[in-house]
């Protein structure tokens, strides 16, 4: 069977088993594209997903920060081996923390100590429910504000001790580009990723911005808590068996206000830029050899409550090679409320895919198995 036809398989898998409203995957291998699709764009009027619409990226952005983070070391404004202090002072020093050992290193690769911030209950209560998202979700969430947040619980671990997942070190981050550079941290993700790699479609999404230009899918959710739930006792072991019950009709969550992810997710693209800045990643055309080296240094998430057989890289993921049978993977992914974004690729450029739901993340096997039917590599098998 043609590979696009184990992908098309795939995609209609998604829709009719996973619960996808719609989802497109995006192909480049060498010299051959491919578009595919299934589901809809808009549950109400039954319209198709098509190509160049505009969605959220998520967690994707974190490598567009760490990528802008490595220029300014190639320049010499900085080093990634700095610590927080020496660019933030004070701002770490509470709560356990201590901003003369953590650096920005450990903040791009996760293993700062911060927690998770998205249990932060400050944050959690806010759109834990779906009473809760529809009060709240167009609340905007100043620089200050996320950085109080990212240290408003102890840490997990000192720092380069382990792995965890946390919005609040790339907020950090964030707040590290704007102090060094005198500029929006948007200005120089513009100028320093998407002006260079001719990103024509995409943008770190504005403050006030609730929307999407043309075209673009519908947004839809089930990432809802039951009533009741006191977002205070979640946890990364027991947040799954609170959620809602399973058959409860979307929500539609289109309009929304994605401030909360700032530097460590708020890049709104579409599926061909996404793969273009993948394979600038991959292919060390962005970024000067010590800093891609740099990029690329891997650490295990082993515990981290994160994506199986794979290892963080700065803001990437690369997976890992005794789960791929010895091939090289690598890519970028994110999930938010109606959004679930992945672009995978080989090390040289030639072979990318990228893929989007207009729902969050259901189940890593969607992933694995798109992995499967396009790369021919059964993911831990």
């Amino acid at each position: 069977m043609a590979a696009h036809e184990k992908l098309q398989q795939v995609l209609d898998w998604a829709v009719a088993e996973v619960g996808v409203p719609g989802i497109v995957a995006d192909v480049k291998d060498g010299d051959r594209t491919w578009f595919a699709t299934a589901g809809v764009a808009d549950i109400r009027t039954g319209a198709p997903r098509r190509p160049g619409e505009y969605l959220h990226t998520g967690s994707s952005g974190k490598a567009f920060t760490a990528a802008v983070l490595l220029a300014l070391e190639a320049e010499g404004r900085l080093s990634i081996d700095d610590t927080v202090n020496a660019h933030l002072p004070g701002v770490l020093d509470v709560n356990g923390y201590d901003g003369d050992k953590i650096t920005i290193r450990h903040l791009l690769s996760n293993t700062s100590g911060l927690f998770s911030t998205g249990l932060a209950p400050e944050v959690a209560h806010r759109y834990a429910t779906r009473s809760g998202f529809l009060r709240h979700r167009f609340d905007t969430f100043t620089t200050e504000e996320l950085l109080r947040v990212a240290v408003s619980q102890p840490p997990v671990g000192a720092p380069g001790e382990r792995f965890e997942y946390s919005n609040g070190g790339f907020h950090l981050a964030g707040a590290i580009i704007e102090k060094v550079t005198g500029s929006s941290y948007a200005e120089e993700v513009d100028r320093r990723v998407i002006q260079p790699l001719g990103l024509t479609h995409t943008r770190v999404r504005p403050a006030q911005d609730t929307g999407y230009p043309d075209p673009y899918p519908r947004a839809y959710s089930n990432l809802f808590f039951k009533d009741g739930t006191d977002p205070a006792t979640v946890t990364p072991e027991n947040w799954e068996s609170l959620m809602e019950e399973p058959g409860l009709p979307p929500l539609d969550v289109t309009e929304f206000n994605s401030s909360l992810g700032w530097s460590a997710g708020n890049v709104v693209s579409t599926t061909g830029d996404m793969s273009r800045f993948v394979n600038a990643m991959a292919d060390c055309s962005l970024l000067p050899p010590a800093q891609h080296r740099q990029m690329w240094t891997t650490v295990s998430t082993e515990g981290g409550h994160w994506m199986p057989h794979a290892r963080y890289c700065l803001g990437l993921f690369e997976f890992d090679k005794q789960a791929t049978g010895g091939r090289t993977l690598r890519g970028v992914g994110g999930s938010l409320w109606g959004s679930w974004f992945f672009a995978v690729g080989t090390p040289d450029d030639r072979h990318t895919i990228a893929v989007h739901t207009n729902t969050e993340w259901k189940t890593w096997d969607l992933m694995f198995k798109v992995i499967e039917a396009e790369f021919g590599v059964s993911i831990g098998a």
